[in-house]
């Protein structure tokens, strides 16, 4: 069957060309034996490489662009229960307040982060191999490389890895966050950093720790939410123990009704009465439930006037016995 001139020219011309149709339509529009036969290397390879760029590009604007506003949304939740009421208090209870919304930003920035650069590595992972299978490289010698690479680079960097993971986690999970009093086990303090493979702390005596994030096995947080004051006062055997329990509580409830106080106490106090009972004396406990941040002036300022009223009410404390160190009892 004899075809058309330009059908007959066209197959001369393209004869070595992949697509019989690409060929054509070139020859026809330009009248290029080179440019036909070479259609498939200048035009169409090139055209389907931009076509994965550009789908890669728009496909990660959309990943990010859809974790921005989940990570958006959770910046502006809700405050937290144990600070709702705290909304109507003082200013330093407003700080409050604000201290867990900034807190609560920074985690979601942080997973935020997290979450876009692995969509941004998925993304052009996917679109570099797609592009190479377009050049025509073989993709299987580099795979096999890719996987030994890795094997090797999971076994030399695998307490790195472990790092990243477990902060991830501590950062999800929110166990703990700037500000928060903590006990790592090796180490305690307040929290300077977060970050994903260390956590920087600074202990009372101002010394700054830092903590790799995959060697926190436990951890104890002391002011997640609220911080608890606990005051254990020592009086003497014969004393009326009753009547201590009413003083330490009038005593907190004096307190806390002063304006300086009360916006930063987050419940009524509780003085519960004997803790312990040892060869020096009795303990008295009473408990404060306060903000993170005024938790030790807090616990200061109710010792010293503990101390003036037991001395005003005539409550003596124990004398020491013969030989025992200082400071003996709970803390």
């Amino acid at each position: 069957m004899t075809g058309s001139p330009t059908v007959l020219a066209a197959d001369e011309a393209g004869a070595d060309c992949a697509d019989y149709w690409l060929c054509q339509k070139v020859y026809d529009w330009f009248g290029l034996d080179w440019l036909a036969e070479n259609a498939q290397t200048l035009i169409a390879t090139p055209a389907r490489i931009l076509l994965v760029v550009v789908l890669a590009a728009l496909a990660r604007g959309l990943a990010h662009r859809a974790i921005r506003r989940l990570t958006d949304r959770t910046a502006s939740g809700a405050v937290p229960t144990i600070l709702r009421p705290l909304r109507n208090r003082s200013g330093q209870a407003g700080d409050v307040v604000e201290q867990a919304t900034a807190r609560r930003t920074q985690r979601a920035e942080a997973i935020g982060s997290v979450l876009r650069s692995f969509a941004s590595f998925v993304i052009m992972g996917i679109a570099v191999v797609l592009v190479l299978g377009e050049l025509g490289i073989n993709l299987a010698p580099i795979v096999a490389s890719a996987g030994v690479v890795g094997v090797a680079l999971g076994f030399g960097a695998q307490n790195l890895i472990k790092d990243f993971i477990a902060g991830i986690g501590i950062i999800l999970e929110d166990q703990y966050g700037v500000g928060d009093v903590v006990d790592l086990g090796e180490a305690s303090g307040t929290v300077e950093a977060v970050g994903l493979r260390i956590t920087r702390l600074r202990d009372v005596n101002g010394v700054v720790w830092y903590v790799r994030n995959g060697e926190v096995l436990r951890v104890g947080n002391k002011s997640q939410g609220f911080a608890q004051v606990v005051v254990d006062m020592p009086v003497a055997h014969d004393t009326d123990l009753e009547r201590c329990r009413t003083v330490m509580q009038e005593v907190a409830d004096a307190m806390v009704a002063e304006e300086e106080w009360a916006g930063v106490v987050l419940a009524e106090p509780e003085s519960l009465g004997v803790e312990q009972i040892t060869a020096e004396g009795v303990f008295m406990r009473l408990v404060v439930r306060t903000t993170n941040a005024d938790q030790w002036r807090v616990g200061r300022e109710l010792r010293m006037r503990l101390k003036e009223r037991f001395v005003a009410e005539g409550i003596r404390t124990p004398v020491p016995l013969l030989g025992s160190s200082a400071g003996t009892g709970p803390r």
